[in-house]
């Protein structure tokens, strides 16, 4: 099998409501579609969501980069088996040109890229994109299998009878974990807890995203303030030009922190490990470069005696939302899981199956070949804003 070409769609995606924490507000997602077909006619599909505030690309920046990824030179070997594409797909890098230190710039093309041509060569197997996870020789000791995955509930910058009625509809619907957004401008993080935590009640899981709101300088005293609360977590409390900073006060805080935008690469892991900044790491596909970067990164923080989430990018569409349950599904001790939350959030899936979780956050296992989903192409048409092809074996 060989990579005959890959096409790029930028498509524009209206959500069902502007989300809004403390690094953005967002009323629609921009997003790179990617799908690869190979030789024999087979098509895969991937995504992935440039964000500058995460990893520093916009969507015109990503764009440049698809043009320039010398995909021919990297793309064009032949292959008879995912064994025999891992290595050469793992080589696969987006040349960027920038002062990239962290070596993320650009990783929501590669996520893209690669899921696509995971996804075709595992419908060209007949094997669920899952499978991938017991190739990849890292995950030895995170590999898992589950039938089914349970995913959480999230608050972001809402009224508070907004807040009351979503944690009423969480608690009836079985929810046992929620993330809430904190360190919005107007917004009391003490009295939005605690009135959350008096809706929910004493055993449900709460944990914190600042958004990299606050600084090292009042850090103590902003978790301080939330702490009554019994918050299990806070993420990305500082910017990342301070989060060298968390590795003094992390001691001192009482609760566990969690790194995001200071987590996009194996760099950025390696220095949190190193530097002791961080108890978890929120890992997103989109962020992370793709599946198998973003498995490496789960193995690092087990070796490393820390915990990880699987997050998910705001606006994330039904093609995200499945790689994310193939990883849920076949990576063992994910300590909370985000996304598919696709009926919610946006107005096309851009998938014919319908991914959103249901009762109590519970969603099954996909079985498919690759990522287990049918493309509605009369969607996508709709909402591509551009497109572009490039031929890897012409």
């Amino acid at each position: 099998m060989r990579i005959a070409d890959i096409s790029a769609f930028h498509v524009r995606i209206p959500l069902k409501s502007e989300i809004r924490h403390a690094s953005h507000a967002r009323s629609d997602t921009d997003s790179l579609v990617v799908r690869c077909r190979l030789d024999n006619g087979v098509i895969g599909w991937g995504e992935g969501l440039p964000r500058h505030y995460v990893t520093g690309e916009t969507i015109e920046q990503a764009w440049e980069l698809f043009r320039g990824a010398n995909l021919t030179g990297q793309l064009s070997g032949s292959f008879a088996s995912i064994v025999e594409l891992l290595p050469q797909l793992q080589r696969f890098s987006i040349a960027t040109g920038a002062d990239d230190d962290r070596q993320c710039f650009g990783n929501s093309l590669r996520c893209a890229i690669e899921l696509s041509v995971l996804d075709a060569a595992c419908r060209a197997e007949g094997l669920p994109l899952s499978a991938v996870t017991a190739l990849v020789p890292e995950t030895v000791a995170i590999r898992g299998r589950a039938e089914r995955v349970r995913y959480g509930g999230a608050f972001t910058a809402m009224t508070p009878w907004s807040q009351i009625s979503r944690a009423l509809k969480l608690r009836l619907f079985g929810f046992h974990q929620a993330k809430v957004k904190v360190g919005i401008e107007g917004v009391n993080d003490r009295t939005m807890l605690r009135r959350l935590r008096w809706v929910l009640g004493s055993k449900f899981d709460i944990r914190v995203d600042a958004n990299e709101a606050w600084t090292c300088a009042n850090l103590e005293d902003r978790i301080g303030r939330l702490r009554p609360y019994n918050i299990s977590a806070v993420e990305q409390p500082v910017p990342h030009a301070e989060v060298a900073g968390l590795a003094t006060l992390r001691p001192r805080l009482g609760v566990p922190i969690m790194l995001d935008e200071s987590l996009c690469s194996e760099v950025d892991a390696r220095r949190a490990i190193e530097q002791g900044t961080c108890d978890l790491f929120n890992i997103r596909l989109s962020k992370c470069g793709g599946f198998v970067p973003s498995l490496k990164l789960a193995a690092l923080a087990h070796h490393a005696g820390l915990g990880y989430q699987l997050g998910c990018q705001l606006g994330e569409t039904g093609i995200l939302s499945a790689a994310g349950r193939h990883f849920a599904t076949s990576v063992a001790n994910v300590r909370y899981l985000e996304g598919s939350y696709d009926r919610f959030l946006v107005t096309e899936r851009l998938t014919k199956e319908d991914l959103t979780f249901g009762y109590g956050g519970y969603a099954p296992a996909l079985t498919g070949p690759g990522l287990g989903i049918t493309i509605d192409e009369r969607a996508l048409t709709r909402v591509t804003m551009a497109e572009e092809r490039i031929l890897c074996n012409g």
